[in-house]
């Protein structure tokens, strides 16, 4: 039997990560589990790495034994989400209700689809008629549901697209913040003139940190609290002041990433959430901040962190 942890990581990608940190800083031990047994970096004392098939129930509950806390992070590959998401959300409901432990998963809000530039609130219906907001709707579905019936406790979190540390593979990931850095041509998408809610990922793991202490937060969804919302291009200005020098980027609409995706299943799947930023993208998190407070990083010290671990990581 494997020695047994309070905490238990299901994903050890750039959120999975960013959780293990805030715990650690919190001075907590955690155990991260994936499919590989491998992260691209060194494991900080009182965290450890195990390997499991998070499709299989049994593998989960073994992995989860003795856990009071589990964190779902992983997540299928992103053009595979219809196929794959529901399976995996229905194997780690069924490890994590094995194992006794509550449930807290890390989401999105794909699953509202476009709200007309209004401010996208927790009341409001899932109806999302993209492939991966229908995904999305229906693995908060099936997390709901099975806490209603009384087979574990879950509550979920929500952000906005997120910045930060490690995270690569967002459209304000390696495309921005790495070509900003190596003197590249970036790339912003949509409107760099609308508001857009960006959540800075140590917010996000720390909000999550939060939610999964207090009982009144499980049974539901939470929209964690973001900075300021401020436009793409203005965002863009904040990393020119912090790297002092103009960043360089190309806009690219909706017909530019449809004709991408003929030949990249990545920005075939990106062209379908395209109204996120044709539009205002405004995340409420009023509802968490009334019941647990704020505390978020200002963009300015985010972008100072999230610049700092390019230059450590990223290869000019």
């Amino acid at each position: 039997m494997s020695e047994q942890y309070k905490y238990v990581i299901l994903g050890a990608g750039q959120l999975g990560l960013a959780i293990m940190d805030e715990l650690v800083g919190q001075g907590e031990t955690a155990k991260l589990v994936n499919r590989s047994g491998k992260v691209n970096e060194v494991l900080p004392e009182g965290v450890v790495l195990e390997t499991a098939d998070l499709n299989d129930p049994a593998q989960v509950a073994a992995v989860c034994e003795g856990a009071e806390i589990v964190f779902f992070c992983a997540q299928p590959p992103y053009d595979k989400w219809p196929e794959l998401f529901p399976a995996l959300a229905a194997s780690v409901i069924e490890g994590v209700a094995l194992s006794g432990a509550k449930l807290v998963f890390g989401s999105n809000v794909y699953m509202y689809g476009p709200n007309n530039g209004r401010p996208i609130h927790e009341d409001l219906p899932y109806a999302a008629q993209t492939r991966k907001g229908k995904a999305r709707a229906e693995v908060a579905k099936m997390l709901l549901d099975a806490h209603a019936q009384g087979r574990l406790q879950v509550v979920i979190g929500r952000a906005a697209d997120f910045y930060g540390p490690r995270v690569t593979d967002s459209l304000v990931g390696e495309m921005l913040f790495g070509a900003a850095l190596s003197g590249d041509t970036g790339m912003l998408v949509g409107n760099i003139d609308l508001p857009h809610t960006l959540t800075y990922i140590g917010d996000f793991a720390r909000e999550l940190v939060t939610l999964s202490r207090h009982d009144e937060a499980f049974g539901r969804a939470w929209h964690v609290p973001s900075a300021e919302t401020i436009t793409p291009r203005r965002f863009k200005e904040i990393i020119e002041a912090e790297i002092g020098r103009p960043v360089k980027v190309r806009v690219v609409g909706k017909t530019m990433m449809r004709l991408a995706g003929l030949f990249n299943p990545i920005a075939r799947e990106t062209a379908e959430i395209m109204y996120e930023f044709d539009e205002p993208f405004i995340i409420d998190h009023s509802r968490y901040v009334a019941a647990f407070g704020n505390g978020v990083t200002l963009h300015e010290e985010a972008v100072r962190e999230t610049v700092a671990w390019y230059r450590l990581h990223h290869q000019a």
